[in-house]
C-alpha cells in the first residue's frame, strides 16, 4: 500500500531525527559533566594536564553514548510522536484505517538497526577507547599501578595444571604484584597444586617469580610434598597458558573487551578458573542492546501518542519517562543479582526487556482498542 509505506518512512525520518540528536543532546551533557569530575579529580595531580584530562574525557564518549542509547531512544521517540499525534498527523492516517503498528514498523526497525550497529561496530571502538582511557586515569590521576593493584598488591590466580595431574589445577598467590614493560613480576609466590579430586599434591614456595611467555619462572622455590621433607630451593618452571593481557583483562571492567572479543575470552577465563560471571552478563546485555532499543521504541509511542484534545498529555510523557527510568531500575537490580550468582546472567540481561517489551506491546493494544 503506498500509502502506507510513504507514512511509515515518514515517521520513521522524524523519529529518527528526534532520536539522534537527544542522542547527541544527552551524550554532549555527560562528556560536560565527566570532564568537570576529571579535572576536579585531577586538580592535585601535577602531570595530569588539561590535554591529559580532555583525552580521557574523549576516549570516553563512544562508551558513554552506549549507555545512553536506550534513554535516547525513548526521550527522542516520545518527542517525535507527541509532535506528530500534536500536530493531528497520526490521527488523519488512523482516522483512515490504519493500524498504529503499521506506521510504527518503521521507527521500530530503526531503532533495532541503531541497536545492532551499536552492538557490532560502535562496541568494539568503545572498548578499545575505554581500554586506553582506563589506562591513562591509571597512570596520570589514580596513580593506583592498574588493575592488578588489588587487596595491597597481593594476587590469587588459578589455572590448569598440566605437570602433575593434567587434570588438576594450580592455585598461585603472590604478595607483591608489579607490571613493568609488559611482564609481571611476583614476590612471596605460594603454589598449592591439587589434583582432579582437589586433592593436596604438592606445595611451591617461591621467593618470587616471573611470568614468561608459556610458563611460571619461579626463583629459589622449595617444593613441599605431604609426608615429605622440603626440597632444597632451585630455579623452578611451571607451564601456564596465562599472559600479562589475559591476567590484567581478567581484572579490568568487561566493557573494556569487544563484543566481538568476549565469547573466546569467557571461554578462556572458564578454563583458567576465573569467574566470568560478570563478563556472560555483559555480552548477554551487548546482545539483549536491539531488542532494549526496539521496546523503548514501542514504549515512547504508547505514552505519547494519545490524542491532546483529551487532555493529560504532560502526565502520559511523564509516566512514559517513569516508565523507562523504572525499566533502567529493574534492569540494574536484575544486573545485581546476576553477578552475585541468584540469577541466570542471560535471565538477569534478558528477562527486564522482555517485560518491558510486553508492557509496551500492551500499552499499544489499548491504544488501539480506543
Amino acid at each position: 500500500m503506498p500509502f502506507a509505506t510513504t507514512l511509515t518512512l515518514y515517521v520513521a525520518r522524524v523519529f529518527a531525527f528526534h532520536m539522534l540528536g537527544m542522542l547527541a543532546a544527552l551524550t554532549g551533557i555527560v562528556a560536560l559533566f565527566d570532564l568537570i569530575e576529571l579535572l576536579r579529580r585531577a586538580a592535585t595531580r601535577p602531570d595530569a594536564t588539561f590535554a591529559v584530562v580532555a583525552e580521557i574525557a574523549g576516549l570516553r564518549l563512544p562508551w558513554a553514548m552506549m549507555q545512553i542509547l536506550p534513554f535516547a531512544v525513548l526521550l527522542g521517540g516520545i518527542l517525535a510522536f507527541w509532535r506528530l499525534t500534536r500536530s493531528s498527523e497520526l490521527i488523519v492516517a488512523r482516522a483512515t484505517g490504519l493500524s498504529a503498528w503499521q506506521f510504527l514498523a518503521g521507527p521500530t526497525l530503526c531503532a533495532l538497526a541503531l541497536g545492532c550497529f551499536a552492538v557490532t561496530v560502535v562496541t568494539p571502538v568503545s572498548a578499545a577507547m575505554r581500554a586506553r582511557a582506563e589506562s591513562l586515569d591509571s597512570t596520570y590521576i589514580k596513580l593506583g599501578g592498574g588493575p592488578l593493584a588489588l587487596n595491597g598488591g597481593q594476587l590469587w590466580l588459578r589455572q590448569a595444571d598440566t605437570g602433575l595431574d593434567p587434570q588438576g589445577v594450580a592455585l598461585l598467590h603472590a604478595n607483591v604484584v608489579t607490571v613493568r614493560d609488559g611482564r609481571l613480576a611476583a614476590q612471596g609466590v605460594s603454589i598449592f597444586r591439587l589434583d582432579a579430586g582437589d586433592r593436596l599434591l604438592e606445595r611451591i614456595e617461591a621467593r618470587g617469580g616471573t611470568l614468561l611467555p608459556g610458563r611460571w619462572a619461579l626463583a629459589e622455590a622449595r617444593t613441599i610434598v605431604p609426608g615429605r621433607q622440603p626440597s632444597a630451593a632451585r630455579d623452578l618452571a611451571l607451564p601456564t597458558s596465562l599472559t600479562v593481557d589475559r591476567v590484567q583483562d581478567s581484572f579490568s571492567p568487561p566493557d573494556t573487551l569487544s563484543v566481538w572479543a568476549l565469547p573466546g575470552f569467557i571461554a578462556l577465563l572458564d578454563r583458567s578458573g576465573f569467574s566470568s560471571i560478570r563478563h556472560r552478563l555483559h555480552f548477554h546485555s551487548l546482545l539483549a542492546m536491539p531488542l532494549l532499543a526496539g521496546t523503548m521504541c514501542l514504549l515512547a509511542a504508547g505514552f505519547s501518542m494519545r490524542a491532546t484534545r483529551r487532555g493529560g498529555v504532560g502526565q502520559m510523557i511523564g509516566s512514559g519517562v517513569a516508565a523507562g527510568f523504572a525499566l533502567f531500575v529493574i534492569s540494574k537490580v536484575a544486573e545485581e543479582f546476576g553477578q552475585t550468582g541468584t540469577l541466570p546472567p542471560a535471565l538477569a540481561a534478558w528477562a527486564p526487556i522482555a517485560a518491558g517489551l510486553m508492557l509496551s506491546v500492551s500499552l499499544l493494544l489499548h491504544l488501539e482498542d480506543g
